[in-house]
């Protein structure tokens, strides 16, 4: 893992702020969370996206770093 690399990564994301995303996480010990949400916010180490809550309609604001996309601990799929 290169500092190109998550430049790459961060260029992806940046473009598609705004746009709504299937997150796949992987929390470990066999737990994935699979949630759905708008990426808004780009900082130098991590991204944040805002998870509608299924139960009282709030808004909850999840980060993810660019180097867990990488190693795949975090997978997005643009929907």
């Amino acid at each position: 893992m290169s500092q190109s690399d998550i430049r790459r990564v961060r260029l992806s994301v940046d473009k598609n702020i705004g746009s709504k995303v299937k997150i796949k996480a992987n929390r470990g010990r066999h737990k994935i969370d699979v949630t759905e949400g708008v990426i808004s916010k780009t900082y130098p180490s991590i991204f944040l996206v805002e998870v509608k809550n299924k139960l009282d309609s709030s808004i909850q604001t999840v980060s993810f770093s660019y180097t867990d996309v990488l190693t795949k601990d975090v997978r997005m799929q643009l929907i």
